[in-house]
């Protein structure tokens, strides 16, 4: 376990870059197979909450649709869209109603990912056709997830690139304020936006260590952690937010304190009676 305690900066467990990448992501060795540039881009993810007032060179955003476009999507439905955001102050309202993240301000650019169902049921309409299976939360899951696919890969290929990304779920603090500021039509919500834009190097971000892999990785069937097992990964989130200059709080500690109250999840505790409201009646 002492590995576990390791500085974030330290590399001595092992020499290879591969090695080195997966001590950062863990803050303990594991083990270490195939690798390529890609992988090491995912690895190296971090968010970046500090931005230069630098415009994005020109393309940045259809090529970071183009990447969107190529992950999978359920059954070839492409039930996503995505509203690209620049407008200072359009990007200002948006950071207020996802609680004053700054962040959204100072970076030329937010992504907006959208579940969108609206598109089918223009198609229906168009063809005189009652489209009863969007009413199914089957449905809302899928848009849901083809959305996230596709930001998912913009945000890889943001940071293949050199830049800085951060998600943004507080959007789903208040769908309605964004559906209106974004004129989304009824069928469709913002599942959460993404920032991007040129990392301030004044501001200095980590790889934050996830929990270890015997927590996670499953082999056959399901199988409960050692307790010990998210013990350790406190003690590295600790070390971690310690380095980051940010209170000392264990990863359990977070937990219980976003998900024992109602309040902690920031207004989204209403979210299903919105979505209704948004088009979506989750049958």
């Amino acid at each position: 376990m002492a590995d576990t305690q390791r500085n974030l900066g330290d590399t001595s467990m092992g020499d290879s870059p591969a090695e080195k990448a997966v001590f950062r992501r863990y803050r303990e060795a594991a083990a270490v197979g195939p690798w390529n540039t890609t992988i090491a881009t995912l690895l190296a993810h971090r968010s970046v909450r500090a931005y230069l007032p630098a415009p994005l060179p020109e393309g940045t955003v259809e090529t970071l649709v183009a990447a969107a476009s190529s992950a999978p999507t359920s059954s070839n439905l492409q039930a996503w869209s995505v509203v690209a955001v620049t407008d200072p102050e359009r990007r200002a309202r948006l950071a207020a109603i996802a609680g004053n993240q700054r962040h959204i301000i100072d970076a030329p650019l937010i992504l907006v990912w959208v579940a969108d169902l609206s598109r089918a049921q223009r198609i229906g309409d168009a063809a005189g056709v009652r489209m009863e299976g969007l009413d199914y939360t089957e449905t809302f899951l899928l848009a849901s997830m083809d959305a996230m696919l596709a930001a998912q890969n913009a945000l890889v290929a943001a940071e293949s690139l050199g830049l800085g990304t951060v998600f943004i779920g507080a959007l789903r603090n208040d769908p309605e304020a964004v559906a209106d500021l974004l004129r989304l039509p009824p069928r469709a919500y913002a599942v959460a936006g993404l920032v991007v834009g040129l990392p301030d190097p004044a501001v200095q971000t980590a790889v934050k260590p996830r929990l270890p892999q015997s927590a996670v990785l499953h082999r056959e069937c399901y199988g409960a952690e050692d307790p010990e097992t998210l013990r350790a990964h406190d003690r590295a989130t600790g070390a971690f937010r310690a380095e980051q200059v940010l209170s000392r709080q264990g990863w359990t500690d977070l937990v219980l304190s976003r998900l024992q109250t109602a309040q902690g999840l920031s207004g989204r505790h209403v979210l299903k009676s919105v979505l209704g409201r948004l088009g979506f009646p989750l049958h």
